[in-house]
C-alpha cells in the first residue's frame, strides 16, 4: 500500500511538472505574442506620423511656389500612393528585400516614398503630373537597391554594418542625389530663365508644412529603433531640430541682413536630416552640435550655394534639396564615424560612396526616360493641367 501510495505521489508530482512547464510554456508564448503585438502597435502609430510628413508636412512645404500649390499637393498624393504599393510589390518577390513584418514593411515602404519625395522636390514645377507617377515608378527600383546593397549586404559587398538608423544617407542623401541628376535633364533653357514666384501666402503654407515635418521627425527616425532606445532617440532628435533651427535664423540674419522664410522653412529642418544616422548612438551634447552644424550647412547652402549651383550645372533644384537633404545628409552619415562605437570607418565610406553612385547613374538615366515623355509649356504654372487655375 505505501509503495503503490509512493508511486502514485511520484505520478501525480510528475504530472504536475508536466501540466506547469507545459503552462509555462504556453504563458511565455502568450506574453511574447502580446509584446509583439504591443511593439507593432506602437510602430503604427509612428507609421501614422510619418505619414503625416509624407502628406502633410512634404505637400504643404512644397506649396511655396505661388502658382504651383494645387500642382504639388495632388503631386504629393500620387507620389506616395504609387511608391508605397510598388515597394511592397518588389519587397514581396523577396529579390531587393528580406522578409519581414507588415506593418515594419509599411514604414521601410514610407521611407522609400519619402526619399522619393525628396528627388521629386528637384524637379517640382518642371514636369507634367503623369511624369510624377513615372518617376516614381523608376525611383522605388534604384532606392530599395541602393537599400538592399548598402543596409543588407545583398551583393555582398560591405564588409561590415553602417550606421544609418533614420536614414541620413540611403534615404535624405540619395533622394537629394537622384533627384538633382535627373534635373540635369529635365531643365531646360527656358526655366533657367523662368522665375519661381512665391507670396507671402506660399510662403505660410510652406511654413505649414516645415512645422509639421518637425513636429513628427522623432517618430520618422525612431520608427525601427529597439523600443527601449526610443526615448533617447527622441530627445536626441529633437535637439538636433532645436539646433538647426536657432542657427538658421542667426545665419539667414547675418547673410542676407533680414530673416529669408524659404531659409526658416527649410534649413531648420537639416538637424533632423543629419541627426538620422546616429540618433540612437549620440549623445545628446553631441545631437546638440550636429544639428547646429547641419542648420549652418544648410542655411549657407540656400542663401549662397543654390544660385552658384544652378549656374555651374545648368539644372535647377525646385526645392533646393541639395542644401536640405544632400549636404545635411553627407554629413551626418560623416559624422557617424567618430561617434559610434564599433562602426568600420570603411564600411561608412563605402556606404556612402555606393549610395552616390546609385543615386548618380540612377537619375541621370531616370531624367533621359522622363524627358521622353513631354513637357510643360509653362514652368511652375497649375493652370496648364488643372481647371480654374490662371497663368497670370
Amino acid at each position: 500500500m505505501k509503495k503503490y501510495s509512493a508511486a502514485a505521489l511520484t505520478l501525480i508530482a510528475t504530472l504536475a511538472i508536466l501540466l506547469f512547464s507545459s503552462i509555462s510554456a504556453f504563458s511565455q508564448e502568450c506574453v511574447g505574442q502580446q509584446i509583439s503585438e504591443v511593439v507593432d502597435v506602437q510602430r503604427y502609430n509612428r507609421a501614422i506620423h510619418i505619414m503625416a510628413m509624407l502628406i502633410l508636412g512634404f505637400g504643404f512645404l512644397m506649396v511655396f511656389v505661388k502658382k504651383y500649390g494645387r500642382s504639388a499637393l495632388t503631386a504629393t498624393f500620387l507620389l506616395v500612393s504609387v511608391s508605397i504599393p510598388m515597394y511592397f510589390f518588389i519587397a514581396d518577390s523577396e529579390v531587393l528585400s528580406e522578409s519581414r513584418s507588415e506593418i515594419e514593411m509599411l514604414i521601410l515602404a514610407e521611407f522609400g516614398a519619402a526619399s522619393l519625395l525628396i528627388a521629386a522636390g528637384a524637379l517640382l514645377g518642371r514636369i507634367k503630373m503623369y511624369q510624377y507617377i513615372i518617376l516614381a515608378l523608376l525611383f522605388i527600383p534604384g532606392y530599395m537597391l541602393n537599400e538592399w546593397i548598402v543596409l543588407e549586404n545583398g551583393a555582398g559587398i560591405m564588409p561590415d554594418a553602417i550606421a544609418d538608423t533614420g536614414g541620413s544617407i540611403v534615404i535624405h542623401a540619395f533622394g537629394a542625389l537622384f533627384g538633382l541628376s535627373a534635373a540635369l535633364s529635365l531643365t531646360s533653357k527656358k526655366d533657367l530663365e523662368t522665375p519661381v514666384h512665391v507670396d507671402a501666402n506660399s510662403d505660410r503654407f510652406s511654413m505649414l508644412g516645415s512645422m509639421v515635418l518637425w513636429v513628427f521627425w522623432p517618430s520618422f527616425c525612431a520608427a525601427l529603433v529597439p523600443v527601449e532606445a526610443i526615448p533617447y532617440t527622441i530627445i536626441n532628435v529633437f535637439l538636433a531640430l532645436s539646433g538647426s533651427t536657432v542657427i538658421t535664423y542667426i545665419l539667414s540674419t547675418l547673410i542676407r541682413g533680414k530673416i529669408n522664410i524659404a531659409d526658416v522653412a527649410n534649413a531648420a529642418l537639416a538637424g533632423g536630416v543629419a541627426i538620422g544616422a546616429t540618433c540612437d548612438h549620440a549623445s545628446h551634447g553631441a545631437a546638440l552640435l550636429i544639428g547646429v552644424l547641419a542648420g549652418a550647412i544648410s542655411t549657407v547652402g540656400f542663401a549662397i550655394i543654390k544660385d552658384r549651383q544652378q549656374k555651374v550645372l545648368k539644372a535647377i533644384d525646385t526645392c533646393g534639396v541639395t542644401n536640405l537633404h544632400g549636404l545635411p545628409g553627407l554629413f551626418g552619415g560623416l559624422a557617424a564615424i567618430p561617434l559610434v562605437e564599433g562602426l568600420s570607418a570603411t564600411s561608412q565610406l563605402l556606404g556612402i560612396a555606393i549610395t552616390i553612385g546609385v543615386a548618380i547613374i540612377g537619375g541621370l538615366i531616370t531624367g533621359k526616360i522622363v524627358s521622353l515623355f513631354g513637357k510643360r509649356q509653362v514652368a511652375y504654372v497649375d493652370a496648364e493641367e488643372f481647371e480654374d487655375a490662371e497663368y497670370e
